[in-house]
């Protein structure tokens, strides 16, 4: 085996979820699988534009990834087959085979909410990918999403009781679907306390959501309402 001469003074990052850790890396027992789950993600990182997949002939061609498939003794091209298989049928990937000029193409989508929309877009007929068009695969529904203390764990930090219980007192004045999109917006802007989550959410129920969901009018509304609720403290006009 040749030894690892360690990390250089400088490189560049791929990110991985918290999730990736705390759900999907105890399931996954296969190498091969978890060695192409691990490319996929950060072949997928790197991508620019919308949406983002990856083919089967761009994980053919990376050499990094195929020869790392070498060490199991079979095809390393039906190894990659058979991971990707792996990955799908877990959820950690979306597979879908569609034509380009007549010749079949896979194609995979991380399961997030971009690759997912993508995905029932592609299937819709709403969007098409530069040279591909869909062969109808059904789509199939992954679980629902995780519930708001399981997000804010797996992305902001450690649940403790009393965070526990201002979520549930924000799960009493705001809809889910917003603590979920405020807890997103926080990560985003590298502001990861339950402070900024709910600053997002007064401002949110003071102006309007920016997607136009559950505009309030000012004049049915007391302005103050979330002012005088448990957030009162935290936040500022």
């Amino acid at each position: 085996m040749k030894r690892f001469r360690g990390f250089p003074a400088r490189m560049e990052f791929t990110p991985l979820p918290n999730v990736f850790f705390s759900s999907l890396l105890p399931q996954i027992t296969d190498i091969a699988e978890l060695k192409t789950t691990l490319h996929v993600m950060a072949v997928l990182y790197r991508k620019k534009g919308y949406p983002r997949f990856v083919s089967y002939g761009e994980l053919l061609g990376d050499a990094g990834l195929m020869g790392s498939l070498k060490a199991t003794g079979e095809s390393p091209d039906e190894v990659l087959r058979g991971a990707l298989k792996m990955a799908a049928g877990r959820g950690t990937v979306l597979h879908l085979a569609l034509d380009r000029d007549g010749d079949s193409e896979d194609v995979y989508f991380l399961n997030d909410e971009p690759g997912r929309q993508a995905v029932a877009k592609i299937q819709n007929g709403e969007l098409e990918l530069v040279g591909l068009k869909s062969k109808g695969q059904p789509y199939v529904e992954t679980e629902e999403p995780p519930d708001i203390f399981t997000l804010y764990e797996d992305n902001i930090g450690m649940l403790t009781p009393m965070i526990a219980e201002e979520l549930q007192e924000a799960e009493k004045q705001y809809p889910q679907d917003w603590i979920r999109d405020a807890i997103k917006e926080a990560v985003l802007h590298n502001k990861r306390s339950i402070k900024y989550i709910a600053k997002i959410l007064e401002n949110w129920a003071a102006e309007g959501k920016s997607d136009g969901a559950y505009q309030r009018h000012p004049e049915k509304t007391d302005p103050d309402r979330f002012i005088k609720g448990k957030y009162g403290h935290m936040v500022r006009r």
